[in-house]
């Protein structure tokens, strides 16, 4: 089986056409025609060598991935079911507003970290994604709008919060943010991608030194170990102070605001008790808070909070000086919001026997943007 194409980075890319004899030059033409011009076929490529291109044809996969199946949301989301060449599915998310277009990307089929609010976290975890399944997902998308949707319907930003912990794949997802953010390739600024992690602590201690420079968020979800551990069992491992121990190594000059999302569950970590905790916690002036009220999910134990409760949470840490938003509602008819990801490619298989897009019958309640954890 050939290795895919959308596996090297620019750098790489560089390396290899020097190894093979070729001008190292050749990278950015090569870029340029896969990544800004969209034409993945060596054979059209008419200001490279013929050489360069027999050896890319005969030696370099540049297939997309498979969409197997796409939900349309009543609010515009779309959610894709992706498939890889081994069989197994992740869930992308595309989620429109006014001036963007956002996709959430997943890092891995299933997720390791087990957080107990999180649909994900039923699958376990099967692998990591390949750089190749991550870019994979963006391309795939991609072309699925432009030949579905509109030639100018372009993703603009990207957040690493689908299915995964997106730090448990660590080399991968750098390799990924190489391809998306270099100016030959997808082109993407670091103010357009965010990484969301649930606080893998020695993987936090490498941003600052290696990892590209994009926009952080950290899954939080309570000011207090307890609460945490039982809302996300890496608590246990990598508790509070551990974790911000790793946060105060990131340079916030480049970062600007860490990003702190706080999942709402009713009767768990809504109290004045959280609210205090939470703003002892965190600087105000190096903090924002993302407010998501529980999405729920078949079998889900926790309930959303009303919205009395969640407007009270919201005004508590606005008067205590912090910026504070709540998550805006999306895709929850789909199951595409945050913490409703999960594979369910036998389901969706029934679903797409006729072929074509679908609405799906809403199956939860209001949820908020996507993010598995």
């Amino acid at each position: 089986m050939k290795p895919s194409f959308f596996d090297l980075t620019f750098d790489e890319l560089k390396a290899l056409l020097t190894e093979k004899g070729f001008s190292p030059f050749g990278a950015t033409q090569i870029y340029d025609w896969v990544y800004k011009k969209w034409v993945h076929n060596p054979n059209e490529w008419s200001n490279v060598s013929k050489a360069a291109k027999e050896f890319f044809l005969e030696n370099y996969d540049f297939a997309l991935l498979k969409i197997v199946w796409n939900g349309l949301s009543k609010d515009g989301t779309r959610k894709f079911l992706v498939k890889m060449l081994d069989g197994q599915t992740v869930e992308a998310v595309a989620i429109p507003a006014r001036d963007r277009l956002t996709l959430c990307l997943s890092s891995q089929v299933g997720c390791a970290v087990g957080c107990t609010f999180c649909h994900t976290a039923t699958q376990g975890l099967k692998r990591h994604l390949k750089v190749n399944e991550v870019v994979g997902q963006y391309l795939a998308v991609q072309k699925w709008l432009f030949d579905n949707v509109d030639a100018d319907e372009k993703l603009t930003n990207i957040v690493y919060m689908g299915q995964g912990e997106p730090l448990h794949n660590y080399e991968n997802m750098k390799k990924a943010t190489q391809i998306f953010m270099h100016e030959r390739g997808l082109g993407l600024g670091q103010r357009r991608i965010t990484l969301s992690t649930s606080g893998l602590v020695p993987a936090i201690e490498k941003l600052a030194i290696d990892f590209p420079t994009v926009n952080i968020a950290i899954s939080l979800h309570s000011a207090r170990n307890d609460v945490r551990t039982e809302l996300m069992p890496i608590n246990k491992v990598y508790d509070l102070q551990r974790l911000f121990t790793a946060i105060k190594q990131i340079p916030l000059k480049a970062h600007r605001r860490i990003t702190y999302e706080y999942l709402l569950a009713d009767g768990m970590n809504d109290t004045m008790e959280d609210v205090v905790a939470l703003a002892e916690l965190l600087n105000p002036k190096e903090s924002k808070i993302n407010l998501i009220p529980f999405n729920e999910f078949p079998g889900s134990k926790y309930k959303r909070p009303s919205e009395q409760k969640i407007m009270w949470f919201l005004d508590q840490m606005i008067k205590r000086g912090f910026t504070c938003t709540i998550r805006t509602t999306k895709g929850s008819d789909i199951l595409a919001a945050c913490g409703q990801l999960k594979s369910e490619f036998e389901k969706v298989n029934l679903w797409n026997k006729d072929a074509g897009p679908v609405v799906i019958p809403s199956i939860a309640s209001s949820v908020h943007q996507n993010q598995s954890r």
